[in-house]
């Protein structure tokens, strides 16, 4: 999803700095490091860069699923995340 079409399904009062927005980045991001991933195997900062920003998805998207629950589960489906489970 481009990030205009998704800034304009975030409601106005929430933009840039809200956690959808952010949690929508990282996403971006992920993905876009997957995929230099697979053509470069042993470009290791990128995998650790790769490893910090899943980390920090993880993190907002917990934080979110304990704000508010039912937003948490629109979020995943538009992004298409799977649900991870706690231990």
């Amino acid at each position: 999803m481009p990030k205009n079409a998704f800034i304009s399904v975030i409601s106005t009062e929430e933009k840039k700095g809200s956690v959808e927005f952010q949690v929508f980045s990282f996403t971006n991001k992920i993905l876009r490091l997957s995929s230099h991933l697979e053509l470069h195997k042993k470009d290791y900062s990128s995998q650790r860069g790769l490893r910090k920003i899943l980390g920090k998805r993880q993190r907002l998207l917990v934080y979110f699923s304990k704000k508010n629950r039912i937003r948490y589960k629109e979020l995943i489906s538009q992004l298409n995340i799977r649900e991870i489970k706690k231990r």
